[in-house]
């Protein structure tokens, strides 16, 4: 097969790399490709007319609503989205402060403003205050089997479910009361559910659920929309770099590809898009979200992928959480109100109720919060996730709105209340090219799938072609920003929800041939969860690669990872643009230009053939392969990395 857009690539010297999706993990990584010599040929396809993926701001009710990616979460200095937005000019003043930046939520979302009843009127605040200190305290015990040689049941919901019978089992009140507090927790379930982004907590694995830790911050919006992030990376490209409208229909890899304006010129890579348009290239990353992989993974892809890769696309969990905003003339809540919880009376977290979809979807709503006031409106924004999420989205807005003016209606007791006088919604499901909200480690996965897919292809081989990420906003840090875009091009980790967009930060994802002495995973300062309430990974492992093991080293490396770093080292036998780049990843230097591409020189270790690089961060000293130091190089006992705005990495020898 032959490109068939030649003309869209100027013919010249120099790696040509394409990145396939235009949100945010897209956006991060061309960033960062684009400050980089190595590579003077980037393009980034787009499916859509917007870049961003699931950041979407829309102007409504007068005003800026957040269909996709809506606060910060844990907004202070080790979280990088904040980092960035304070950067760019995004945040306000109280966003910015230290007070605000000091918040320790503990991870939890904060309680209602009010709580109404199926039935019609408020349910006690004190009650509910109870019922939530009993789920969080719950929530909390499930992170503790992240070490565990077995778990007790193989999902969180199980064991969530298993424990409250027990507590159940020992309440004293009324039959009645004890019925309400059921409810209640059950609220709180379908809450965590939007959280993780699941139909159920019974398809979230119990054992990695304590992957995440959380940052400090009182979680923060925006005062000018959330796109005005990628919007700003946009700006930031050179003007040719972003080619939009050009959904991708297959890539081609491992393959022998030409063209005619580079005659005798062959490429590893031809991405293929719908309308026909062939683009060859040297590397690919590719960082679309998972449901667009999982719906096409049997056709996406020629070759298809290795079995284990696939099966990792088909285990990790992706689901759906949507918002529903509805626009009121006048609030009939009251002033300073700011989250409205519904609890459906007859609904238990202990019992499985499968109501018809038609009738029921609307139960899975957690509430509404309440938007701050527009000029001439007044706005509740609805959450709501799983399988009646995505029910809802086959519904007109004529229906959605008919149904939940009936909700409001009958929890207020007031079946006068005015009906809202419009409606907007997400329909992430739908959407093409997204087909959902964001990932989670479903039972039958664990975090190892997402460091298996973090391997470019073709495995094992000494040039690496293809590089699958996924971008996965649980916008919220975004997301919640979520999954990342796994930069094996630079060596370095990937970014957060957004410069990871759900969201982690796995493996360097350096193949084995490039990687013979370390591969390290960051302690996880870095990436944000969901749109509830954020948690970050916290998974840090250091190993060698099995092909690359020497004499006098096991599976663990010499390196120990301290502060916000990754660090990568490669043979010096590779290309001389993927030598020895050692990455910081403190906040600051996120995209810093002088953290990650100024490398003026390498030295050789005559102990191991390896080389290092003499500038980017300040190195005070530096280990060879073999966990020697350098002979001729840096001899102190200690490796350490530092950068100006105080990341470090340090190791030491075996």
């Amino acid at each position: 097969m032959q490109s068939s857009g030649g003309d869209a690539e100027a013919p010249g010297c120099g790696l040509r790399v394409l990145v396939v999706g235009g949100g945010i993990a897209g956006l991060g990584a061309a960033q960062r490709l684009c400050r980089h010599p190595a590579f003077p040929h980037l393009r980034v396809l787009e499916a859509t007319a917007r870049a961003g993926g699931r950041i979407r701001s829309e102007r409504s009710f007068g005003g800026v609503v957040e269909v996709g990616a809506h606060w910060i979460h844990g907004p202070s200095q080790g979280n990088p989205v904040f980092q960035l937005a304070a950067k760019y000019g995004l945040l306000g003043e109280k966003e910015l402060s230290a007070e605000n930046q000091l918040v320790e939520t503990g991870g939890h979302v904060g309680l209602p403003s009010v709580s109404y009843a199926s039935s019609g009127g408020s349910v006690s605040l004190e009650l509910v205050a109870e019922m939530a200190n009993l789920f969080y305290s719950l929530i909390d015990q499930t992170r503790e089997f992240l070490h565990a040689a077995e778990t007790p049941v193989p999902s969180v919901g199980e064991y969530l479910k298993k424990e409250l019978s027990q507590h159940a089992a020992r309440w004293t009140e009324d039959e009645g009361t004890r019925k309400l507090k059921l409810a209640i927790l059950n609220s709180f379930f379908n809450l965590e559910c939007c959280v993780s982004g699941t139909h159920s907590m019974d398809l979230v694995a119990l054992a990695p659920f304590g992957e995440y830790t959380v940052l400090p911050g009182l979680d923060c919006t925006f005062p000018g929309g959330y796109q005005g992030l990628p919007d700003h990376i946009v700006a930031s490209l050179p003007q040719d770099v972003m080619t939009f409208n050009k959904p991708v229909k297959t890539v081609h890899w491992n393959g022998s590809f030409q063209e005619a304006v580079s005659p005798g010129e062959t490429f590893p890579v031809l991405v293929e898009c719908e309308d026909g348009t062939c683009f060859p290239a040297h590397h690919v990353v590719l960082t679309v979200p998972l449901g667009f992989l999982k719906e096409r993974l049997d056709t996406f892809f020629e070759p298809p992928l290795p079995t284990e890769k696939a099966e990792a696309i088909r285990k990790v969990g992706f689901g759906t959480n949507n918002k529903i905003f509805l626009e009121f003339a006048e609030p009939f809540w009251e002033p300073g109100c700011q989250h409205i919880q519904v609890v459906w009376e007859d609904a238990s977290p202990l019992q499985d109720a499968a109501p018809a979809m038609r009738d029921a979807w609307f139960r899975k709503l957690i509430g509404f919060l309440v938007l701050p006031s527009f000029p001439s409106a007044h706005v509740l924004c609805g959450f709501i996730a799983g399988l009646e999420s995505e029910f809802m989205e086959t519904l007109s807005d004529a229906e959605v709105l008919q149904a939940l003016t009936h909700v409001l209606r009958r929890v207020t007791g007031n079946p006068q209340l005015p009906a809202p006088r419009a409606v907007l919604r997400s329909c992430w499901h739908s959407a093409p090219y997204t087909r959902g909200s964001y990932s989670y480690v479903a039972v039958g996965s664990t975090g190892d799938d997402i460091d298996l897919l973090a391997q470019p292809l073709p495995v094992g081989g000494e040039k690496p072609q293809l590089a699958l990420g996924w971008d996965d906003v649980k916008a919220e840090l975004v997301w919640d920003v979520g999954w990342c875009a796994w930069l094996w091009l630079l060596c370095v980790a990937s970014l957060p929800s957004a410069w990871q967009p759900q969201s982690r930060l796995p493996s360097t994802g350096v193949p084995a041939a490039w990687t013979p002495a370390t591969k390290l995973e960051s302690q996880g300062h870095l990436v944000p969860r969901s749109t509830g309430r954020p948690r970050f990974q916290a998974r840090m492992r250091a190993h060698l690669p099995r092909s690359n093991q020497r004499p006098g080293l096991g599976t663990e490396s010499c390196c120990r990872l301290s502060g916000f770093g990754v660090i990568s080292l490669t043979s010096s036998a590779e290309p001389r643009e993927f030598s020895a780049l050692w990455s910081c990843l403190a906040p600051e230097c996120l995209l810093s230009e002088a953290a990650f591409t100024t490398i003026a020189g390498f030295r050789d270790c005559s102990t191991c053939s390896c080389s290092v690089a003499t500038s980017g961060c300040e190195i005070s000293s530096r280990y060879c392969l073999l966990g020697k130091p350098h002979i001729g190089c840096f001899t102190p006992p200690r490796t350490e990395l530092c950068c100006p705005a105080g990341g470090r990495l340090t190791g030491s020898s075996l």
